[in-house]
Parts: C-alpha cells; sequence; structure tokens
C-alpha cells in the first residue's frame, strides 16, 4: 500500500531490518528530507559525513549505503530511477526562510515538520541530522566550491528504494523549501514492502 505525505507536511514510522522503503515523487519535481535512527538506541543516526567519506562522492546512488554516526550501515539503495540526491543540506526551517528568502513570517520547514514527527518518538529538535534529500538537486562548483540549489531531475512517478540495515525510526518529508521543487509544492508517496 501506498502512503502519501500532504505538501509541507511530515511523517515517522519504524522500518524493520531487511524490510524495503520505496520514495516516490508522483507528480515530478519534489524532495523528500529523509532522516534515520537506530530504533534501539536513537543517540545513533545517519550520518552525511561518513556516508560520503565512505563512499568517496557528494552524489550517492544505487548500489551506496547510507552510514550511522557509529559507521554502520543503516540504509542501502537498492534501486534509483533519478541518480541525483542531496547528503549536504540540513532540512529547511523557519531560520532558513527568514535568512535565505527573507520571509518576516517564516514557515517552520522540513525542520519543523520532522521534529512534529519524531517527538513521540523521543527524538527532539537537536538530534535531527542532515538529511538523506531524496531528489534534491544541488550543484557544486568543481573550483569554487559554490553550490546551487536546481529544480529536481525526478520525473511524475519515479522513485528510489532503500533496505533496512538495522531496525529504524524513519522520519520523511514533502519538503518546504521553493528552491528545492522548483517553487511548486507537491506530496512525496513512500511504500514499505517486505524483503524479497
Amino acid at each position: 500500500m501506498t502512503s502519501r505525505i500532504p505538501p509541507r507536511s511530515g511523517t515517522a514510522f519504524k522500518l524493520q531490518k531487511g524490510q524495503l522503503l520505496t520514495v516516490i515523487d508522483p507528480e515530478g519535481e519534489q524532495v523528500s528530507d529523509l532522516v534515520a535512527f537506530n530504533a534501539i538506541d536513537t543517540a545513533e543516526y545517519i550520518s552525511s559525513g561518513r556516508s560520503i567519506d565512505y563512499a568517496s562522492r557528494l552524489f550517492l546512488t544505487a548500489g551506496d549505503i547510507l552510514y550511522s554516526n557509529r559507521s554502520n550501515p543503516m540504509l542501502a539503495i537498492v534501486a534509483d530511477e533519478v541518480g541525483r540526491h542531496d547528503f549536504t543540506l540540513t532540512p529547511c526551517s523557519r531560520d532558513t526562510f527568514r535568512i535565505i528568502y527573507g520571509d518576516t513570517e517564516p514557515h517552520h520547514g522540513c525542520q519543523g515538520n520532522l521534529e512534529r514527527a519524531l517527538a513521540p518518538h523521543g527524538i527532539g529538535p537537536d538530534e535531527i541530522p542532515i538529511a538523506f534529500n531524496v531528489f534534491m538537486h544541488v550543484s557544486v562548483d568543481g573550483d569554487t566550491g559554490e553550490i546551487a540549489v536546481l529544480p529536481p531531475k525526478s520525473k511524475p512517478g519515479q522513485k528510489t528504494t532503500f533496505r533496512a540495515e538495522m531496525d529504524l525510526v524513519i522520519g520523511m518529508t514533502a519538503c518546504s523549501a521553493g528552491q528545492s521543487n522548483n517553487f511548486r509544492y507537491k506530496p512525496i508517496d513512500y511504500r514499505i514492502d517486505a524483503a524479497p
């Protein structure tokens, strides 16, 4: 069964070791911030730094593993129809909208949505790490390191599938930042399947 995350909102759920999580972009050009925590000890969480270090590249795709802050495999990317995601930028927040967009009454963003979704699992605001930003397209200049957030490359219905390498708490959003989704706020779908 496929579940839907409405635009500019988030959810959290348990994912058991071996289960498959498929993240789907139903309308195209939409980002989902994905975070993961060890379900037994939530002080262990997904780590962009370790995952990028061990893969020796910024842009992770099928065949790559998302590691924890303790260097344990958390999620394996087993299929990827888009091939371009971001693992460097933090979830958007009130401060993102205030500083980058100049909003005087800023939206709480993905950070706020993750805080609300993860609170019942005992995970507080300061424990939310850099997310694996599914479908997010960030370009990096090879000389200066300057970044630009571009429209996602995902087309309607395209998906990426992860396999849980341990029992996890997953937080996910339908991203709230305009730059991330070509300034059109859309839903994200996801599906959980048993291991094949």
